[in-house]
């Protein structure tokens, strides 16, 4: 007997005429309607209720066409606008921003056309950051930490700065166009040593960084590359310090290896 249909399903504050994106939590056999880009932001397989039945690991994404989905935490479902549309008009929707104007004064240069938009609190999940990074085999030293995903727009041809600083690890999903994610061996555009080429609804298949002390994370030197002009998404996971705590957590996520 296959269970009752569910889902508590909201509409992200990013989410426009050009791109339809929604937050799906406690998905039970829940129908992705139409053709859609599915990102799991969570730590536990979703299950693809279709023949052949198939997973959506961890911290990545598929695109489907009314499919069924047999179980998930949280889930973001992306639907852009058809090809051809002229896309850079999101830019001027509700909360985006240049990122010279969201750093401040000498952070960013405004001749890279590097737009966000406002930023989303999507969950909090519990992992160990050298399990999912694979530095280990199995998780050891679970952390909690803050899901918040948002936007970032950029016209064809741009370079969107080689930069190797954040605070909390980070995927990317490819939402339109094509582009692609880059390491360098210094802030050099002539050291890269990897291309990463994404088209819609592929996610880098592993976040760039490694583990550091304290629950910091070292990223090499790196940048996003337009190659069309294209929309991704970000997630980003914050860690949260362990007297902020808002544990306990279920069962499913403790128990995630």
């Amino acid at each position: 007997m296959s269970a009752t249909p569910s889902a508590v399903e909201r509409p992200l504050n990013f989410s426009t005429p050009y791109l339809r994106a929604a937050l799906v939590r406690d998905a039970v056999d829940y129908l992705v309607e139409g053709r859609t880009i599915v990102v799991n932001p969570g730590v536990t397989p979703v299950t693809i209720a279709e023949e052949f039945r198939k997973t959506i690991p961890p911290l990545s994404s598929t695109v489907l066409a009314d499919a069924r989905i047999e179980k998930a935490d949280a889930l973001l479902l992306l639907r852009t606008v058809p090809d051809g549309t002229d896309i850079t008009g999101i830019t001027a929707e509700p909360g985006w921003s240049h990122l010279a104007d969201l750093l401040g004064p000498g952070e960013f240069p405004r001749e890279t056309a590097l737009y966000r938009s406002p930023q989303e609190d999507i969950d909090t999940v519990l992992f160990d950051p050298a399990h999912v990074l694979g530095e280990r085999e199995s998780a050891m030293d679970l952390r909690e930490f803050n899901v918040r995903a948002n936007l970032w727009f950029s016209p064809a041809g741009t370079d969107c700065a080689v930069h190797n600083q954040h605070d909390f690890i980070e995927v990317h999903t490819q939402v339109h166009g094509l582009g692609r994610m880059q390491r360098f061996r210094n802030q050099d555009r002539a050291s890269l040593y990897q291309d990463v080429l994404m088209s819609p609804g592929y996610t880098t298949p592993d976040p760039f960084c490694a583990t550091g002390p304290h629950c910091s994370y070292h990223y090499p030197m790196h940048q996003y590359r337009a190659d069309t002009d294209c929309i991704w998404l970000a997630i980003e996971y914050h860690p949260v310090p362990r007297a902020l705590r808002t544990l306990p957590f279920s069962t499913r996520l403790e128990n995630h290896s």
